[in-house]
């Protein structure tokens, strides 16, 4: 059971107002806020052991490997993998699926075909793009539902022997449909097709069991998940990551270096090229323990009223309309009230301190299959609250007020 009450007194931001209004934060699912827990995490590393890793034999510099490898065991077990070595911590998703379109570029020849999903976030579909481009493979497209869910009939006629790779959110960013991955991955797998799951969504609500669900790349950030900016994860399965060529170039990703031949570092230092972000990745770790510590069955159960509560709530104003109706989605509402445009709706809730994203959220084929320029997204978060949804819907109606 959640105690929202208690919850929201971990977060010091939920505190401060904007424009002289309480903060109202339903921009969760562009980044999750951060608890006191991780910012005194990451305090006390700059304060007390800030130090670079894998390299000295000082006592600072063992210090901060030990938490950083600390963190990435961490990273392991909330995702069930196998080894920790098929943990590669990144910059972020984005880092992670180009990792990862890089390496399938030396992998893929003219013809082979790679498939994504109609509900990609651009960095999702832009990489492929200049895998293909580079290749001369060829992007097929999974189509969409008027609900926000995806054709599967479509799908499954679309794989065959000559599919490389598909690509596939768990969660959409725009809509918040969770995705049927389990079947995405089954049926890529009769023709011997690696499948990589993009978790950015997915993750702060849900905690994926990568072995369970059989994916071959699984990707995420930690920043959406009570975390800092700029460390994601890319978890890959060790027979791909063997097959896949480095990223980059540089310090720690080798084992030997001459002018005549070097040789790369085991996993997963051959894709850990240079200084990581060693603050940010203890600080996953920290951001990870936190959630769970509320527990992810707390969670949904928790999100999962509050999206009941806003789409009923939502529905009452005249005119709005809800994009992404599927049953099976995560706590986001994208909606549009008339022909209002979405931007507009969402500088009036900023005066009031309700935080919302407007636009097309780097989906714009989504919009292009709805024909609308965007939507207002309200994402919610489990700390916080129905009063919150009050405080939104209230908004919403002086907005359409002012607007029409």
């Amino acid at each position: 059971m959640i105690n929202v009450d208690k919850i929201r007194e971990d977060f010091p931001i939920l505190k401060r107002t904007v424009h002289g209004k309480p903060l109202v934060y339903f921009d969760n699912a562009a980044t999750s806020q951060t608890p006191q827990a991780v910012i005194d995490t990451i305090v006390d590393y700059y304060s007390n052991y800030n130090s670079n890793i894998h390299r000295g034999v000082h006592t600072l510099s063992q210090e901060a490997t030990d938490k950083y490898e600390e963190a990435r065991i961490k990273v392991q077990k909330h995702f069930n993998a196998k080894e920790a070595y098929e943990i590669i911590l990144t910059a972020g998703t984005t880092h992670s699926i180009n990792i990862v379109a890089a390496g399938f570029t030396s992998l893929i020849k003219k013809g082979d075909e790679v498939i994504v999903s109609a509900l990609e976030h651009h960095s999702n579909i832009v990489p492929w793009q200049m895998m293909c481009e580079k290749t001369g493979a060829i992007l097929k497209v999974i189509p969409m539902f008027e609900d926000g869910s995806l054709d599967m009939d479509t799908y499954h006629a679309l794989v065959n022997e000559k599919t490389k790779l598909v690509f596939c959110n768990h969660v959409s960013n725009a809509l918040g449909t969770l995705n049927p991955i389990e079947e995405i991955i089954k049926k890529a797998h009769e023709f011997n097709a690696a499948v990589m799951v993009d978790g950015a969504q997915a993750t702060p609500h849900i905690k994926p069991d990568v072995q369970a669900l059989d994916a071959d790349f699984y990707v995420a950030s930690a920043h959406k998940l009570c975390g800092p900016t700029g460390v994601g994860l890319l978890y890959g399965k060790e027979e791909w990551l063997q097959k896949l060529p480095p990223y980059q170039g540089g310090g720690e990703m080798i084992a030997t270096v001459s002018f005549k031949k070097t040789t790369y570092a085991g996993l997963p230092h051959k894709f850990e090229a240079g200084t990581p972000n060693i603050c940010g990745g203890i600080a996953f770790g920290a951001g990870l323990d936190y959630m769970n510590a509320v527990g992810f069955d707390n969670i949904a159960k928790y999100e999962h009223e509050l999206l009941t509560y806003g789409t009923a709530e939502l529905l009452k104003i005249e005119g709005l309309k809800i994009y992404g109706t599927t049953t099976k989605k995560t706590a986001v509402i994208s909606f549009n009230v008339g022909e209002i445009h979405p931007y507009d709706i969402g500088a009036i809730l900023d005066k009031l301190g309700i935080a919302v994203r407007t636009g097309h959220h780097c989906a714009q084929p989504i919009m292009d299959f709805y024909q609308i320029p965007g939507t207002v997204r309200a994402s919610f978060s489990f700390y916080n609250t129905k009063e919150e949804i009050d405080i939104l819907v209230s908004g919403v109606k002086r907005a359409v007020r002012m607007l029409s």
